[in-house]
């Protein structure tokens, strides 16, 4: 379908308030300026309705820039009074709006252009969102999203508009309808530091709700929280997981009907004396605090277990001898068997401690929520606590009121202890983050206490600084750094760890020691923590520059062994590393040799105990697998010819920053 297409007197046309581009690019503007000035004319048409009773007066909803261009070249005498722009003439505003909008999309208007105009065309031509997204090739839930955003609390729409937040952020405020929350989060942290953090913005919005994805949420689910009166604020920017459930008070009620039922029928069927439901993911201190913990039996061992322990050790050693007799050493199949039958003895061996029927009948447990909103069992029980256990002074008052006398001191319920302990709890952390010398003293003798004894629960923190967890079941280095680290634990001043003194008592004389022995036990407790990390994996950055801002020298401390290497590669990979070191003379003088002593030789070659030329030598010495390093060489760029293009090495700067070096192209050896 074709529209007419006018001249009209520029002095008779004004720009629609509907137009959909409000922003500009003042450099833009002052360049379209230039270029109409020294053309005389406007190239391209601008987009307008006829004014009703003004013959040739006309609205523009499309090239309003154009339109005020030649409006200040006018006043700036560069065009004449009288001058004419053509106007192609639509309908009505509807379809003014419809073609501007196709027109401006050529060149990216604002987002807040973009919300209005995708508004405007809803409203004033009462499509639907799914009509205008077909239109324009966008998807409804995008232009969903933008009408939303159209809908923001005016102060906030105002800041985007003004480009003062990003499209980002007006999205996090627009995961609420609510408006007025909407203005006082705003307002709260127009001027903070984390104005510019989505997350916290959602979180703050979101304080008192729940998102979809919560385990209570998947606990209780969609249709019964809704059944129950509970409402959603569909996020438009967001999955169904993060949707915002507002009615924080329902979904708790609900949370904590359905435990109390779970933790009944679980109770009944299981034995126990009694399950206390609690509606999150872990118990905390406070939640056993006081009780004593049941320790079960580790079960026998069945016949059908012990039988099946001795076919793994034998097949085990079945793979290990075959890759001793082997010139090419294990084959990546057999050892991804090995550590297949590894965990599956580990398994079998390592049974966990089970509760007894008896046990269980004296028992307590609690049935937290799964991350996956399934109710379970916290695998701790303790014993159910007696009379004199909850006697909170430890006094037999049974007597106290017999004479119709008053209790001298009232009798408190649980609500309030619990809430008089975390009022308490507020008073102690405002003093420890206060004095950052005591929180020092405090969060180390936490953590190596917790660390020094199986079971911690006197400490009041869940403070922890737990031994990383194997990769590998059952390994022993035999490293330098090993021998190291144990002749560092055995330094640590133990004098503070003395039986029969409770708690309180080994933290002071732990604060009694000198300042270098807490200090080495600090650094005992957060080294310990480190994990062992294979490159490509997302941590691995990181560990390479703890590496690298302690300047460790990974030669001096660590050399490949046969053991610890050379015998996991095949035989063609170790002639592969001769060639590297020290060219073809020094690969052929070994490649007849057999795996086992191969591997011998090489393990000499690289602690520099083979007699060769002095730059072999060094070259050897200095060798390492990209997997042990901290340092990464960075390749340099060759020519056609397979030649270098630049002599001598990379510059670090040239290299960019190593600790974003994930390795993508480095194949992972077996050591990794």
């Amino acid at each position: 379908m074709s529209f007419p297409i006018v001249y009209a007197p520029a002095r008779n046309c004004v720009p629609s308030p509907l137009n959909v581009r409000t922003e500009s690019d003042p450099d833009a503007d002052a360049e379209l300026e230039a270029m109409i000035g020294e053309a005389g004319f406007v190239l391209q048409n601008l987009i307008g309705t006829a004014v009703k009773r003004k013959k040739d007066h006309y609205s523009i909803f499309g090239g309003g820039r154009r339109l005020e261009r030649v409006h200040v070249l006018i006043e700036k005498g560069r065009l004449p009074d009288d001058f004419k722009i053509p106007v192609m003439v639509m309908p009505d505003a509807k379809r003014a709006i419809e073609f501007s909008y196709a027109e401006n999309n050529k060149l990216p208007m604002t987002a807040a252009d973009e919300c209005m105009a995708f508004k405007n065309m809803i409203e004033k031509e009462d499509k639907t969102a799914a009509q205008v997204a077909a239109r324009f090739g966008k998807t409804e839930r995008f232009v969903l999203g933008r009408v939303r955003l159209a809908d923001l609390h005016e102060t906030i729409f105002d800041a985007l508009r003004k480009g003062e937040i990003t499209l980002e952020i007006a999205k996090a405020y627009g995961s609420t309808s609510d408006t007025a929350r909407q203005s006082r989060v705003f307002e709260q942290y127009r001027d903070s530091y984390y104005r510019n953090d989505p997350y916290t913005i959602r979180r703050e919005l979101a304080a008192g709700s729940y998102r979809g994805g919560d385990p209570k949420a998947l606990l209780v689910g969609r249709d019964a929280y809704v059944e129950a009166g509970g409402r959603i604020d569909s996020d438009l920017f967001s999955d169904s997981a993060s949707e915002n459930w507002i009615d924080g008070d329902v979904l708790d009620r609900l949370a904590d009907e359905k435990l109390a039922a779970e933790a009944e029928a679980i109770r009944a069927r299981e034995g126990f004396a009694e399950i206390r439901a609690v509606p999150m993911t872990r118990i905390s201190f406070a939640d056993y605090d006081g009780l004593r913990p049941v320790r079960g039996e580790i079960p026998e061992p069945t016949a059908e277990e012990v039988a099946r322990c001795a076919e793994i050790e034998a097949e085990m050693n079945m793979i290990a001898e075959s890759a001793d007799e082997s010139d090419d050493g294990i084959t990546e199949d057999e050892e991804q068997r090995y550590r297949e039958l590894e965990s599956e003895l580990s398994g079998i061996q390592n049974r966990p401690a089970v509760l007894t029927d008896d046990q269980k009948a004296a028992a307590l447990a609690f049935l937290v929520i799964g991350e996956d909103g399934q109710p379970r069992v916290h695998h701790q029980a303790y014993m159910v606590p007696t009379e004199a256990d909850e006697d909170i002074d430890g006094d037999d008052n049974s007597d106290a009121e017999t004479d119709g006398s008053v209790s001298a001191k009232p009798a408190m319920s649980q609500r309030l202890i619990d809430e008089l302990a975390t009022m308490k709890a507020e008073l102690l952390r405002v003093h420890v983050a206060s004095d950052p010398r005591f929180a020092l003293d405090l969060g180390t003798f936490v953590m190596v206490d917790a660390a020094l004894r199986r079971y911690a629960s006197d400490l009041a923190s869940d403070l922890r600084a737990d031994a990383a967890p194997s990769r590998v079941i059952g390994f022993e280095s035999g490293s330098l750094a090993a021998d190291e680290w144990a002749k560092l634990e055995e330094g640590l001043d133990r004098s503070w760890v003395q039986p029969n003194i409770g708690v309180a008592g080994r933290y002071d004389a732990f604060c009694a020691l000198g300042e270098e022995a807490r200090a080495a036990w600090l650094a005992w407790a957060i080294a310990r923590t480190i994990h062992a990390v294979p490159m490509k994996d997302s941590a691995s950055g990181f560990v390479d520059h703890l590496g690298r801002k302690l300047k460790i020298d990974v030669a001096a401390w660590w050399r490949p062994t046969a053991k610890n290497y050379f015998k996991r590669l095949t035989k063609s990979s170790i002639i592969d590393l001769f060639q590297e070191i020290g060219g073809s003379e020094l690969s052929q003088r070994y490649g007849a040799s057999k795996k086992n002593l191969l591997a011998s030789s090489a393990e000499q070659l690289f602690a520099g105990n083979i007699i060769v030329e002095a730059d072999v030598k060094e070259k050897a010495l200095a060798w390492l697998p990209d997997a042990m390093r901290f340092e990464h060489p960075v390749a340099e760029p060759v020519n056609d010819d397979g030649e270098d293009e630049t002599s001598g090495t990379v510059e670090p700067e040239a290299a960019g920053d190593p600790a974003d070096d994930t390795h993508e192209d480095e194949p992972l050896s077996d050591a990794a």
